[in-house]
């Protein structure tokens, strides 16, 4: 039970390793993972320690691996998980392993090569094939045109010219050049643009479009291109119409003038384009038999390289001694286990085959040690939530196992429904049952990951939830009549039972304590279902739920104060316990546990018989304090008001006593030479235990002078303890009142849930109801779509979400203010789980 209330009790520990040795001892050491390193070369730059060209090394194969990764995922291939965890490999295998990612980086790296080299004379032969096509269209066109122009003498000399013929001008023949090539489609209207105006309209130019796309060789993906011709006259337009080309990238081929020639080279380029398809889909097979190998192997591969990064970077942070031979290494690590980590250095050193045993040499230190919680996959999720607020001071009392309980109840009082509760525990346990499945898919998605984090929460949240629900007893904003009502309503006119034909249609049924309570005794189990029924059934609730939730707080809040005596006493500071304890404790109950003893006392000695004449108990606790009652004020018991007084004296007397005691008596204790203070680390327990034997372990009983300088002890200042117990007592009494008042929320989000339940139901559900067979029934569908949709959405997501936030601020702030400092360190210790933190993205 200790180590589930505090944390683990850790020593600081001194290792010295062989050098052939380390390697091993370390990689053992990883795979315990209950070692915390510290950096004993926090002045050395990453790049002077002595294992960087190791480092670097490992950096070099993730680079590799992270491409042959890149290349599998553009393939599609799916890389082979086994979850399998392999032991970090050997120093000597590491050149294996470089050698065979070489291999497989050049060997991928050529076939890229190779294959983006077919693809682009692909590509090139292609185009040219859909220039022959295209231009022998254009050509075509053309001889159509010539046979119109010869029966028609309208058509002038440059109109032919154009269209490619050759017409005669002062007896010369005038003979037209032309230039064919493709273009990407989105430039096809800024080319035509320039070439108008640069060359003035003395070019004729032709377009078609390439109907299907192309593959870019080097990006791969799909681009739409067109194919064009364009004619003009002189070398001088045939320079000006080759530079516009390639200044907007177009590619240019050469094509024959003559059909003939335009045939033969067409059958040519098919011809290659068939060779080169062989070619290419071969090239594409042996690069997918590469990679699928590879798919095999690559998970592996990776924890084999982030394991070996991980050993050198945490070898980094050793000293070597002056021979050379010895790493020296400091860490934190469990007192329990001890044996554990002395086992793991001997498998180590025998796997090196080293003669000379590891050392494990416990160390005396100042320092605070770190803080370890021992966690399981039900507790991590609980521990997490108090983490968040703050790692909890070495050694000190831990709120987690108490969150186990009470964080899911008071979830419930706000979120009290047994269907929304049944959904949520539906949820939790769905994913508890599939966590395996869930665990070996390493799903990504960050709100996933939330949600099956907590998913022991999210279920007992929900089992609470239903346990509030029968409470309630509310099911979606319903009631359940299990074991029948105690009420007969009364009219209050005519003085008779309500009948079935007096109760349908009655939309003001009231029930009347004094009249209607006839039957045999109370509802066995939570809430009489006729108050369904009642239109003050808010009146009636409201109350008892806001009772409910003071008595909840204070008690919790009792219970807080209360842990901190257990701190006090494990920490030896009965100064403390005098001081501010014992007068909190006072303090507390004088006023908050005296008002739940009235709401106890009222609930057991006033009856329905006395309605009306019961006090009013937030009027008396203010009375209380002014000492002013009225003649007509009648004592709920005898010797009320005395008792009253001498309450509230009792709590006047604790807020000096918390202000004052403890500053005067620590400066009395040091004007006369009996004062020490303490750094916190000393205050927390001795770390030095020298009752434990250990095989091959040395022990020390002097300090470490290294590690003592940053924590000498510090002077007394009397001014600057006055002003912080001044805060602390301000704070703890004025927290009583608000953290008090705090915990109505309770009430509030329990009031607030109900009434979006019951205003959800009456405005979508009620409508369809309301409509008779058959209209009902074709309405009811949509409408229960609807309603279920947002019942699951606004009730119990959103709800849900702010219940749980609510809660999270009632164990943060009103809780655990009362015992919990959560000033600690978190154990960080060396570990193969996660190796997230060696991986470094490009």
């Amino acid at each position: 039970m200790g180590a589930l209330l505090r944390s683990e009790e850790m020593t600081l520990c001194q290792l010295f390793l062989q050098s052939e040795a380390a390697y091993t001892c370390v990689s053992e050491l990883g795979e315990l993972g209950l070692v915390q390193f510290r950096d004993l070369n926090p002045d050395v730059n990453a790049f002077q320690r002595k294992f960087v060209n190791e480092v670097r090394r490992c950096d070099e194969m993730e680079r590799k691996l992270r491409f042959l990764e890149k290349e599998i995922k553009k393939d599609g291939i799916p890389m082979l998980d086994t979850g399998d965890n392999p032991d970090a490999p050997a120093p000597r295998e590491m050149i294996d392993l470089e050698a065979t990612f070489e291999k497989l980086e050049n060997e991928m790296k050529e076939v890229n090569a190779n294959s983006e080299a077919l693809k682009r004379n692909f590509l090139e032969l292609t185009e040219l094939k859909h220039i022959l096509r295209k231009t022998q269209t254009f050509f075509e066109e053309a001889e159509i045109h010539h046979t119109q122009a010869i029966h028609d003498p309208s058509l002038t000399d440059e109109t032919m010219g154009l269209l490619g013929e050759e017409p005669y001008r002062s007896g010369q023949a005038l003979k037209l050049g032309f230039v064919a090539g493709v273009i990407l489609r989105e430039k096809i209207p800024a080319f035509e643009k320039m070439l108008w105006r640069v060359c003035r309209g003395n070019v004729f130019l032709r377009q078609t479009e390439i109907v299907n796309p192309l593959e870019d060789p080097v990006t791969g993906d799909q681009v739409y291109k067109s194919v064009f011709i364009i004619f003009f006259q002189g070398d001088q337009l045939k320079s000006r119409v080759k530079k516009i080309c390639e200044g907007f990238r177009a590619t240019l081929y050469p094509c024959p003038e003559t059909p003939a020639e335009r045939r033969e080279m067409a059958i040519g380029v098919m011809t290659r384009i068939e060779d080169l398809n062989t070619v290419l889909g071969q090239t594409q097979d042996h690069r997918h038999r590469v990679l699928v190998a590879a798919a095999r192997n690559i998970k592996v591969w990776f924890i084999k390289v982030r394991k070996i990064k991980a050993i050198y970077y945490t070898l980094n942070q050793f000293n070597i001694d002056v021979t050379q031979k010895c790493l020296i290494a400091e860490c934190w690590c469990p007192v329990e286990d001890l044996d554990r980590i002395q086992q793991a250095l001997r498998r180590g050193t025998e796997r090196s085959g080293s003669s000379v045993p590891s050392i494990l040499n416990k160390m005396a230190t100042k320092q605070t040690p770190p803080t370890y919680n021992r966690t399981n996959k039900f507790t991590e999720a609980f521990q997490a939530i108090v983490d968040a607020y703050g790692v909890s001071t070495y050694r000190e009392i831990n709120p987690a196992p108490f969150t186990i309980i009470s964080f899911p109840f008071l979830f419930a009082v706000m979120f009290g429904d047994i269907g929304h509760g049944l959904i949520m525990a539906i949820f939790g346990i769905f994913l508890i049952i599939r966590e395996k499945y869930f665990m070996a898919k390493k799903i990504e998605d960050e709100i996933f990951a939330t949600f099956f984090g907590g998913r022991y929460i999210i279920t007992l949240m929900g089992l609470f939830s239903i346990y509030t629900g029968f409470l309630y007893n509310d099911v979606f904003s319903k009631s359940l009549n299990i074991f029948g009502s105690s009420w007969f309503p009364i009219d209050p006119q005519t003085h008779k039972t309500y009948t079935n034909a007096t109760l349908h249609g009655s939309y003001n049924l009231q029930l009347d304590p004094n009249t209607s309570f006839v039957g045999g005794g109370p509802y066995p189990f939570g809430l009489d279902p006729i108050w369904q029924m009642s239109t003050n059934k808010i009146t009636a609730t409201n109350s008892l739920k806001m009772k409910l939730s003071v008595i909840f707080g204070v008690t919790q809040m009792l219970f807080g104060v209360i842990l901190s005596l257990f701190n006090h006493r494990h920490f030896k500071n009965n100064l403390n316990i005098i001081c501010e304890f014992i007068p909190q404790v006072i303090f507390m109950c004088s006023i908050f546990g005296y008002l739940c003893i009235l709401v106890f006392y009222k609930w057991t000695h006033f009856t329905v018989n006395d309605l009306g004449k019961d006090p009013n108990l937030l009027i008396g606790l203010i009375n209380m304090f002014l000492m002013q009652r009225k003649k007509t004020d009648v004592p709920m018991y005898p010797g009320q008001y005395g008792f009253e007084k001498f309450l509230v004296f009792l709590a006047a007397i604790c807020v000096p006593w918390m202000w004052l005691a403890k500053p005067l008596w620590l400066r009395h204790q040091h004007r006369f030479g009996q004062y020490r203070y303490r750094p916190v680390a000393t205050q927390n327990g001795n770390l030095i235990d020298t009752d434990d034997e250990h095989e091959d372990v040395i022990y020390h009983d002097e300090f470490d002078t290294k590690h003592t300088d940053d924590n000498e002890e510090e002077e007394f200042d009397f001014g600057e303890t006055f002003i912080h117990q001044s805060i602390h007592t301000i704070e703890y009494c004025l927290g009583c009142i608000s953290h008090t008042a705090s915990y109505l929320r309770l009430w509030a989000l329990s009031l607030a849930h109900a009434q979006l339940s019951e205003v959800l139901w009456s405005m979508v559900m009620q409508i369809g109801l309301n409509f008779a067979f058959p209209v009902g029934v074709f309405l009811l569908v949509p409408l229960f779509a609807f309603w279920a949709g947002a019942t699951v959405v606004v009730l119990v997501l959103m709800e849900g979400m702010s219940a749980f936030l609510h809660t999270l601020r009632l164990h943060w702030v009103e809780f655990q203010s009362k015992f919990y400092k959560g000033e600690g360190e978190k154990f960080q210790p060396f570990t193969f789980e996660d190796l997230s933190q060696y991986s470094v993205e490009d």
